[in-house]
Parts: structure tokens; sequence; C-alpha cells
């Protein structure tokens, strides 16, 4: 691979993937314009970036970046095209931890679950981190319950 991806965004009109790559021969800085084609608001964003990243003309310069951040760039076009501003695609990218998942149907279930793996990975400790500690045992301080009124003794004894 000649090249080194350093930016990728995207383009409304016409609807495309904007990538700023380095030569890494020459060390020039270019910006290439890839035109999204075929792709509506009713289309697959995660085929429509697999597609891309295995087109022929493009895959040399897009093997520097992840599949989910095209799938990313495909959401932020296709909300677009569904009339949704572009704060509204970007908070959907955020985890909100007072967020109900069950209220979510499957689609963002799983973006919001892909999500979770990436930042649990990122947070993960290896036994190859130099501060790996094999057998972390935490000191965890009992707080005082407070007593409810169905704790109190039942009618029958129980």
């Amino acid at each position: 691979m000649s090249f080194e991806a350093k930016r990728c965004g995207v383009q409304f009109s016409p609807p495309s993937i904007v990538l700023i790559y380095q030569h890494k021969e020459t060390k020039h800085m270019r910006k290439r314009i890839i035109p999204v084609r075929n792709f509506s608001k009713y289309s697959d964003y995660s085929m429509a970036a697999e597609s891309l990243k295995n087109h022929p003309r493009h895959r040399d310069y897009l093997e520097g970046v992840s599949q989910s951040q095209l799938e990313k760039l495909h959401i932020i076009l296709r909300d677009h095209m569904q009339g949704f501003s572009l704060e509204h695609s970007l908070a959907s990218f955020r985890l909100d931890p007072d967020e109900d998942l069950n209220q979510l149907d499957d689609d963002k279930l799983a973006r919001k679950k892909g999500q979770m793996d990436e930042l649990f990975e990122k947070n993960r400790k290896h036994k190859d981190d130099p501060d790996f500690v094999y057998d972390l045992e935490m000191d965890f301080t009992k707080t005082t319950q407070e007593r409810c009124s169905w704790d109190e003794e039942s009618d029958d004894g129980f």
C-alpha cells in the first residue's frame, strides 16, 4: 500500500466520500473525492461501505480506512437523504448511559452494541500491558441498605 489515509469525511452534494491521504513515497498530501453511486435513503449502509471498500478503483486508497468508519460515513449520508440534520446523525453515534436500549430497533441496537464493543476493546487490559495485574482484588465499601416497607415482616410471619 503506497497510500496512507489521514482524514475521511462526507460531501452531501453530490453524495461522496472525501478522503485526504498521503502518498508514502513522495509525501504529498492529496484529496480524493469518491462518489457514492446507487445509494438512496433506503439503502443498506453496511453493504454500500463493503462494496466501496472492495471496489478495484478505490481499494488501495481505502485500505487504511476501517469498515466501521466507512459505515458511519454512509449512515451520515443516508440520514441526510432522509432529511435529518448532521447533528442528529452524530448524536446517534454517542453512547448515552441513560438511554433505554430496549426501545431501539434492531439496526440502531446493533450499532450501539458495536460502539460498546469498540469502547470495551479500547479500555481493555491485556496480559502484555505494563500495568496489567493478574489477580486484582478490590474492596468495595458496603453501603448500609435502607429499609423499605416491603422489608418489614408480613402478616404471615415470613
